[in-house]
């Protein structure tokens, strides 16, 4: 998502725990020379730490007039082993964070007079999956998290839309992408016969980032290929 909004010539602020992977990241921008990047390596679970890294994205490449939620966790734990600690672990990261985080960008985007907010959603915001009650309790959360960010700031000209991917090779997902067998069913559960490659995730990206979905707010798009269709 990061490269796909260079490319469209968004300068990006890349934060996560991975330095090494937002180091390639970076690189990988920096060589296409459309837009400017820099980093910042915070773990976004510790929510006291989010006004310091809007300040800190703010004095980098200015105010964002963008955010990209999308931090998560999956524990995929039986429900048996779920704990306090993994439900809390995973209900702040995936709900909690783009809410707060989103709250600190606010008064640069008002600066600017306009702003778009793209949450992550899933096909778990609509189905249940099996040893994923905490994240598809985060999910369905996140749609209607959305729904109420687009109806607080919209007037204001700050529009809030979400993403819902089908699957995709991640970290979140290398479990799904080891079994062939459940690659192969949910490869067959879409509509078009195949899971999400990355390219399929950038016109979308750009789409809700940009001019074009003005009029578009408070609003889930499906990116599973019609799994959810089916």
């Amino acid at each position: 998502m990061a490269i796909a909004l260079s490319q469209a010539g968004a300068d990006v602020v890349l934060v996560g725990r991975q330095e090494d992977q937002l180091l390639r990241t970076a690189e990988t921008i920096d060589e296409k020379g459309t837009s400017r990047s820099a980093i910042l390596v915070a773990d976004l679970l510790e929510r006291d730490g989010l006004s310091e890294i809007v300040a800190e994205a703010r004095s980098k490449l200015g105010a964002p007039s963008i955010l990209i939620n999308a931090a998560g966790i999956n524990l995929r734990e039986p429900v048996e082993d779920v704990t306090l600690g993994t439900w809390d672990d995973t209900l702040n990261l995936n709900l909690a964070v783009p809410f707060f985080l989103a709250r600190e960008c606010v008064p640069g985007m008002l600066e600017k007079g306009r702003g778009k907010i793209i949450n992550v959603a899933s096909l778990q915001s609509f189905r249940a999956f099996a040893n994923s009650i905490p994240y598809g309790a985060s999910k369905g959360g996140v749609v209607q998290l959305t729904r109420a960010m687009a109806e607080a700031w919209s007037s204001q000209g700050i529009l809030t839309n979400a993403i819902a991917p089908g699957f995709f090779r991640s970290r979140l997902t290398a479990p799904v992408w080891d079994d062939p067998d459940i690659l192969g069913h949910n490869a067959q559960m879409t509509a078009i016969g195949r899971n999400g490659l990355e390219e399929d995730i950038d016109g979308v990206t750009v789409f809700l980032a940009a001019r074009a979905s003005d009029y578009i707010t408070g609003q889930v798009i499906g990116l599973d290929g019609g799994y959810s269709a089916k």
